[in-house]
């Protein structure tokens, strides 16, 4: 489960698509942008290829509500 997730657009035009995004998952820090098209792009350590696609789908439906909602 992600804890302690936040995110800041990227620019200071929030018209512009794009967040920096940030989270706690099995007690490792990540660092990602989320991009307008839904792409991740990890800064720094990325969840392992086992855990990838739960996290990402995790982040997904975070940003959806958070962002999109």
């Amino acid at each position: 489960m992600i804890q302690h997730f936040s995110f800041k657009p990227l620019y200071e035009n929030t018209q512009l698509p794009g967040w920096a995004i940030s989270f706690y998952y099995k007690q490792q820090y990540y660092k990602a942008e989320y991009k307008k098209d839904g792409g991740i792009k990890w800064l720094g350590i990325a969840p392992d290829d086992k855990d990838k696609e739960t996290v990402e789908k995790m982040v997904h439906e975070l940003m959806l509500y958070h962002v999109y909602d």
